[in-house]
């Protein structure tokens, strides 16, 4: 089923340089770029360039799909988007295998994500119901209750790093709120996103789900800044991040960011190092996508009773690591996403040599391969906070090793960086686990974790790490807006 399933794919979308708006097909004006296969270093196809123009027409077609859907009552939308959610499952194999060949992610991980995504879809259907108001103490002939509405047309622009699972999971809290969403693709991986707008228009209303595709700039941009677009959710880099905040607010928008992170993993000195040294592995996103992660946790600090101990168990553990063909259900790690991101990629362990970074395992390109940006999953020990290493996500399969033996310094150095996103603690002492989470400056921080959390968990960051909570009731709720209703049954 996969690559027949792949070449439709590519016909709906009309080889594929058109974009998604009203139930219908629509030529980009904005020319085009290539999609690369990053194993092959080959052109799968020209993605369309949506010029301003276009996007004012995507976004016509979305605030008809907007009124329709916001006047169709909870349980219908709630119906309609558990089918959107079955019938995701059933192509769920082809759409992996697509996602991995256009992004180079492991085929096993997307086939977690295909899976997961109608997962997401499924709870916020079952939760729409809780997008309600409230009523209050009522004064002599006044009724006071609040209305939560939806905004209407939501902008969700997305990364490269889960293409389907971004697409169609965060698109899920938006539909059930009752708005419509204009989905702008990372511009390396847009097929499974269209393929999603595809599939829902056969079960939801015109309109509803649309895709832009382009770069951020012109794409993103006019999106962002479009005026009738009141609502922007984004999930990229800190500095992108940055500039769509800044857009949206010269029209005072409503805006959510799910941003970078330099997540810290604490090791403390009783803790059972295989364990902590196997969860480090879970927690750096190796396998799932190449440390491809904001979730990722690189910055690795290691009490000094352990250091030794812990730097070469999980070394060993890296080097076992399998890089190759993402087809292939036996490979650990595929290549990453493009060619500028590998360099950026390099560079980074480059520079954390050239500072004293002693490198364990890995450190460079990956051997043996005459194409495919490919890069080998690298440990970093001896890094200080002084050190880039130690201060700037890399994105990629790059893990930085810092002993320490202060624990108000080593608390200081993980608060040290503009960015909170995710923590890990490693220990046995409870009392010292809840005591480090609860300092930690980080949206999210497990215990003895692996790096997953239940549906339902509220997740998002501190500082330059974003604005705003996903994958919760949270997220629901932030897609509508509160609207305050006073009736006078008094006389007139």
């Amino acid at each position: 089923m996969s690559k027949p399933y792949i070449e439709e794919i590519l016909a709906n979308a009309g080889s594929p340089t058109r974009l998604f708006a009203g139930n219908e097909w629509l030529e980009a004006t904005g020319g085009s770029i290539a999609s690369i296969n990053p194993a092959t270093e080959e052109e799968l196809c020209q993605i369309g360039v949506a010029s301003a123009a276009d996007v004012d027409r995507v976004v016509e077609a979305a605030k008809e799909g907007a009124q329709v859907w916001r006047d169709t009552p909870w349980n219908e939308r709630m119906a309609k988007i558990n089918t959107l959610a079955d019938r995701l499952v059933e192509v769920a194999d082809g759409m992996a295998m697509t996602d991995t060949i256009e992004s180079g992610l492991p085929i096993n991980g997307m086939k977690g994500d295909a899976v997961n995504c109608a997962k997401e879809l499924r709870y916020f259907a079952g939760i729409a119901g809780e997008a309600k108001g409230e009523t209050y103490p009522d004064a002599k002939d006044l009724f006071a209750s609040t209305i939560l509405e939806p905004f209407g047309v939501v902008a969700r622009i997305v990364p490269y790093n889960h293409p389907l699972k971004y697409a169609a999971g965060k698109s899920a809290a938006v539909l059930a709120a009752g708005n419509s969403v204009i989905l702008k693709p990372a511009e390396q991986t847009s097929l499974t996103t269209l393929e999603f707008a595809r599939i829902a228009g056969e079960i939801l209303p015109p309109g509803v789900v649309n895709v832009v595709t382009g770069p951020g700039d012109p794409t993103g941009m006019a999106l962002v800044a479009h005026p009738d677009v009141p609502r922007v959710a984004f999930t990229g880099g800190v500095e992108s991040g940055r500039a769509v905040n800044e857009a949206a607010a010269r029209h005072f928008k409503t805006v959510s960011l799910e941003l970078g992170g330099k997540n810290p993993l604490v090791v403390f000195g009783d803790a059972p190092i295989d364990a902590a040294a196997a969860a480090a592995i879970a927690g750096m996103n190796f396998k799932r996508s190449m440390g491809q992660s904001c979730m990722s946790q690189s910055r690795i600090l290691v009490h000094e009773s352990v250091h030794k101990e812990f730097v070469a168990t999980f070394s060993k553990l890296v080097g076992e690591l399998k890089v190759g063909d993402p087809t292939d259900t036996a490979t650990d790690l595929g290549p990453l996403a493009f060619a500028a991101h590998r360099d950026r990629v390099l560079a980074h362990i480059e520079t954390a040599q050239a500072e004293g970074g002693n490198v364990t395992v890995g450190g460079g390109a990956t051997a043996g391969f005459d194409r495919g940006y490919y890069v080998d999953p690298t440990v970093i020990d001896d890094v200080t906070p002084d050190m880039q290493i130690a201060q700037r996500e890399v994105f990629g399969p790059v893990a930085a090793i810092m002993p320490w033996t202060d624990y108000d310094a080593m608390i200081d150095t993980i608060n040290g960086l503009p960015m909170g996103l995710t923590a890990n603690v490693w220990t046995k002492d409870q009392r010292m686990a809840m005591e480090t989470a609860r300092r930690i400056e980080a949206g999210l921080v497990w215990v003895n974790g692996s790096g997953r959390k239940p549906l339902g968990v509220p997740f998002g960051g501190y500082k330059d790490s974003g604005i705003g909570r996903e994958g919760s009731i949270d997220e629901l709720l932030s897609y509508t807006r509160k609207k305050s209703v006073v009736i006078n049954y008094g006389p007139a």
